[in-house]
């Protein structure tokens, strides 16, 4: 689960500086390739989050089990939803940093985020006891 909030993170990141320079849309630019192979990394990623929360589940053998299982159905419940705003800027013909500045107001993004910042911070204290 790691790697799919890492790359959240460093694609949100992005998204923030895109739309911070007020560009307007290029079709088919490098700078539009490389904002759209960012925003389909973090697609990629959000699909990945059902099978990895599931597999984290069974692996760190977390308890109590059912409050990890409903966390993560809500997490999952988010990441679909993100990934269906993602997933309609990418079908743009040009993207404009209005639209990403949309796209990262949006409180379904945020809203995952926010699960993932969550999550990580309540897993912490099992990694370290892990590693101990």
């Amino acid at each position: 689960m790691n790697s799919q909030t890492n790359t959240l993170e460093e694609c949100y990141e992005f998204l923030l500086s895109f739309a911070a320079q007020g560009l307007t849309a290029e079709k088919d630019s490098e700078r539009d390739r490389h904002l759209r192979a960012h925003l389909q990394r973090a697609v990629d990623a959000l699909r990945s989050l059902e099978s990895s929360s599931e597999e984290l589940v069974r692996q760190a053998d977390l308890q109590p089990v059912e409050k990890y299982q409903a966390f993560f159905a809500i997490m999952v419940h988010d990441a679909k939803k993100a990934s269906t705003a993602i997933e309609l800027v990418l079908v743009q013909p040009a993207i404009s940093a209005q639209l990403i500045d949309n796209l990262n107001a949006s409180m379904h993004l945020r809203t995952l985020l926010t699960d993932l910042f969550l999550i990580s911070e309540v897993l912490k204290p099992l990694e370290a006891h892990a590693a101990n």
